[in-house]
């Protein structure tokens, strides 16, 4: 699956940070994600820092004049392709909501896309046009739920909601839970946990994202975890998620892990290191046998 909807009905539950890592980690790995905001708030814009001068330059563009989304494409400091949101996103469903087609055309925009482009879609919590259409057009749906009961409501309404879904799409839609702000001291999200798993079973993401300073934090820097804070907990559990994603099938990306550069260096050639190094050892030697002659000279 190549085109994953980041969507759940219940907002505050990790969905634009779950978008921002997962991209930064595909593009280190040289995956070339391409990233939709579908959210007319426009939260995963602005934490790229791009600001947005005209409505038609952001995805509205596509709904109001069915702009090519290789045109709307912003370049991130985070290294991966942003179609940014805006303000007027939020008119699309009094504007252009009529009719089942409007819900297809995200989809047949990305068709005219790279097909094999990894594209993670940040859709809004409420229900019309633009979370319909993220899910229309995606290959699976990835739920973030963080570990609060609200939040176990919110998945049974998503379950709802992709069941009726199905019936027009005439097939089940993918999908995996993924359970975010998670505290094993907390007795709560032990208890959430085991419920998604009891009810859910294998669909339930074996990675759980911990409660963690530094997701929170990251985006007031307008950066990922993983340049905000490479060694953190925060890190190494999308770095978990990633993995997990791509080697189910549920997110198809060729993704490598970055290698250090070398330095090829002819045969029988000595690095400046290597020579800096042999001089420091004659050096210790010579020190050593001079103090050698003054002890035999003083006996």
């Amino acid at each position: 699956m190549a085109r994953i909807a980041v969507f759940n009905q219940k907002g505050g539950v990790g969905k634009t940070t779950t978008t921002l890592n997962l991209a930064g980690l595909l593009a280190r790995r040289a995956a070339d994600p391409l990233v939709i905001d579908l959210d007319p708030q426009a939260h995963l814009t602005g934490v790229c820092g791009i600001t947005v001068p005209r409505a038609e330059m952001s995805l509205y563009g596509l709904y109001a004049n069915g702009a090519a989304l290789s045109s709307l494409q912003c370049a991130t400091a985070n290294g991966w392709q942003l179609i940014p949101s805006h303000l007027e996103l939020s008119k699309v469903d009094t504007q252009y909501g009529r009719g089942p087609s409007v819900l297809y055309r995200l989809g047949q925009a990305l068709d005219r896309e790279a097909a094999e482009r990894p594209v993670l879609m940040d859709a809004c919590p409420m229900l019309g046009v633009l979370s319909l259409g993220s899910v229309f057009a995606a290959d699976g749906v990835l739920i973030p739920i963080s570990a609060d009961y609200l939040a176990m409501k919110g998945a049974l309404q998503m379950e709802r909601t992709l069941k009726a879904l199905e019936q027009v799409l005439k097939r089940r839609m993918p999908r995996r839970y993924l359970i975010t702000r998670y505290d094993a001291r907390r007795r709560m999200s032990v208890d959430i946990e085991r419920q998604l798993r009891e009810r859910y079973g294998e669909e339930v993401c074996a990675t759980r994202i911990s409660e963690n300073v530094s997701l929170a934090e990251s985006p007031a820097s307008h950066r990922d975890v993983f340049e905000h804070a490479p060694a953190s907990r925060g890190a190494r559990d999308y770095a978990d998620l990633l993995e997990e994603l791509v080697s189910a099938g549920f997110l198809r990306a060729h993704v490598r892990e970055p290698r250090p550069q070398l330095r090829n260096v002819p045969a029988g050639a000595r690095t400046a290191l290597s020579a800096g190094r042999e001089a420091a050892a004659r050096h210790q030697v010579a020190a050593g046998l001079h103090l050698v002659q003054s002890g035999r000279s003083g006996r």
